[in-house]
């Protein structure tokens, strides 16, 4: 996984702060190949309880995380019981590494 320690720490921490200690957080896609360069971190926050404002968390996660890791594209994905899930979504559960 091409994260360090420090940003994983901040990710978990960040998350926990906007959705609450209930979610969990994977990483999924090209941070996953310790072979590849550069490219965006791709999250999916899931949570076993609706979250109420997703799209205003999302972004607020978003813009915290790109504050305290740097200003990286940061793709998040955020799913919830009443979440339709849809084959991106089903990749990153799939696929997905837990922090």
């Amino acid at each position: 996984m091409r994260l360090s320690a420090e940003q994983i720490a901040i990710i978990k921490q960040t998350t926990a702060e906007v959705f609450g200690d209930e979610v969990n957080v994977r990483v999924f896609g090209s941070r996953l190949d310790d072979d590849a360069r550069g490219g965006d971190i791709d999250l999916l926050v899931e949570s076993p309880c609706e979250i109420e404002s997703k799209v205003d968390k999302m972004l607020t996660l978003t813009a915290r995380l790109q504050r305290r890791i740097g200003d990286r594209p940061i793709d998040i994905l955020v799913i919830d019981p009443s979440t339709a899930l849809n084959p991106v979504h089903r990749h990153a559960i799939q696929t997905g590494q837990r922090l």
